[in-house]
């Protein structure tokens, strides 16, 4: 061959490969056309395609009527029903097509059911590979290889997969030294997708065996997890590209150009990742931790590679970027204990034995729940002001995860209750307005216009 014809060959092969399947594809409709058992196969497909649906509207109603009898279900017995719901047509069909083909191997020569015993195949062959790649946790990529091994499948039993390879290779983009077909791609696809649900099962029970021990603290829990799951995850995608052929050493120039374009755009992004590393190797927060950032109270839920999840009192979910953790002020009320003392303000009349206020105030303070008793509460005189003496109650907890406002306000009605049975006041601010008699008569002697003025 002359080197004038070479650039010419990848379109005579996809040529060629284009017309080969488009003559199988004719050859398989002229039999279907002509009248004979392929036809009368083609019938009998069709008619029991029609009584499968119809059996699929009949149990779906049965089916979900039986679901909705049965309680204490858990999710992954009701993932189940739901995929059997979706593809009980199918089913019904693989069933029904499996049936008469075997009646009729046995009835008339093999050859008049080929059709009827392939469609069952490829019937059963669907579910089952509906089923399995239930285990592709990512939506998009179990989408993907739900459609390739269905369109894979197919084509190997009809035959014709050899053909279709060939037509799927000279689709191909080339540049320079590297070529990258559209096999190559949907193959890649596939075998990530596979390694991708391996390296995820191996993950969750690694991760499972990690939490476990309780020799770990959570937040090196939390950060061997995530080494566990980018270690596994990287090395399936690296085996998957090398596994379908690709030299990645021909990406080389375009991921670094990529490279760099992501490092400008994802600053932040990234700023959140080491954040969240720091987090996790300095033990400054974990999950448990109850924390205060800016008006968010609330514990740390989970901490993720981006960011925190803080959980308030009122039910809200805060997602809080790992970089203000550390570049924020931050009030950790359980980072080396547990142990929290708030303190609240009140005053009494100057009336009132103060000696007396301050053993009634510890009283109250020890008989609200929560309120530990041996770091008992204490009560101080913070000075006198202008309508009661004012006082400070300090007490501790150790559950600060259970609220602040709450035992704040259920002390305040401790000391409510203790302060009327003993007859103690708090008193409110009050003035007294003294009119003097010289300015009583000197404003009855001016005009009315001008002592309104």
């Amino acid at each position: 061959m002359t080197p004038e014809t070479d650039p010419v060959d990848p379109y005579v092969d996809f040529l060629m490969s284009l017309q080969t399947l488009f003559a199988s594809v004719m050859s398989f409709l002229e039999g279907v056309i002509t009248p004979g058992w392929r036809q009368n196969q083609i019938l009998i497909l069709i008619a029991l395609a029609l009584i499968a649906w119809g059996l699929h509207r009949l149990s779906d109603t049965a089916l979900q009527n039986w679901v909705r009898s049965r309680e204490g279900w858990s999710k992954w017995q009701l993932r189940i029903v739901v995929q059997v719901r979706r593809r009980l047509g199918l089913m019904w069909f693989a069933l029904m097509a499996a049936g008469v083909y075997l009646v009729m191997q046995n009835v008339t020569w093999p050859s008049r059911s080929y059709l009827i015993g392939l469609a069952a195949t490829l019937a059963i062959v669907w579910v089952g590979i509906a089923f399995a790649v239930r285990l592709v946790r990512n939506r998009f990529l179990r989408r993907m290889v739900t459609w390739a091994l269905w369109i894979y499948a197919t084509l190997y039993f009809l035959n014709v997969a050899d053909e279709v390879s060939e037509f799927l290779e000279g689709v191909a983009l080339k540049i320079g030294e590297f070529r990258l077909s559209l096999l190559d791609m949907i193959t890649a696809l596939v075998v990530i997708g596979v390694l991708f649900t391996f390296a995820r099962l191996v993950s969750t029970t690694t991760a499972a065996s990690i939490r476990r021990n309780e020799d770990i603290s959570p937040s090196m829990q939390v950060l061997a997890v995530k080494g566990v799951q980018i270690f596994l995850y990287g090395i399936a995608f690296f085996m998957g590209v090398r596994a379908v052929g690709i030299d990645l050493t021909g990406l080389a120039v375009l991921s670094g150009a990529i490279g760099v374009g992501l490092g400008f755009g994802l600053q932040k992004v990234v700023s959140n990742l080491v954040s969240g590393v720091i987090i996790l190797i300095d033990k400054s927060i974990k999950p448990g931790d109850v924390i205060s950032l800016g008006e968010t109270f609330g514990w740390i839920q989970t901490l993720g590679a981006r960011y925190a999840s803080v959980v308030t009192r009122d039910g809200k979910e805060y997602l809080i970027p790992n970089e203000d953790l550390i570049t924020g002020q931050v009030v950790n009320w359980s980072h080396s204990n547990d142990f929290v003392r708030l303190d609240i303000y009140f005053g009494t009349a100057y009336s009132d034995d103060p000696h007396k206020v301050r053993k009634l105030a510890i009283e109250a303070a020890k008989g609200v729940d929560r309120v530990l008793g041996f770091k008992a509460p204490v009560c101080h005189i913070v000075g006198f002001g202008d309508s009661s003496v004012d006082y400070i109650l300090r007490f501790w907890i150790k559950d600060p995860t259970g609220g602040l406002t709450n035992i704040r306000g259920n002390v305040y009605l401790a000391l409510w209750d203790i302060f009327k049975e003993n007859d103690i006041s708090i008193p409110f601010p009050q003035r007294e307005v003294r009119m003097l008699e010289d300015s009583q008569l000197s404003l009855s002697r001016r005009p009315v216009g001008e002592a309104l003025d």
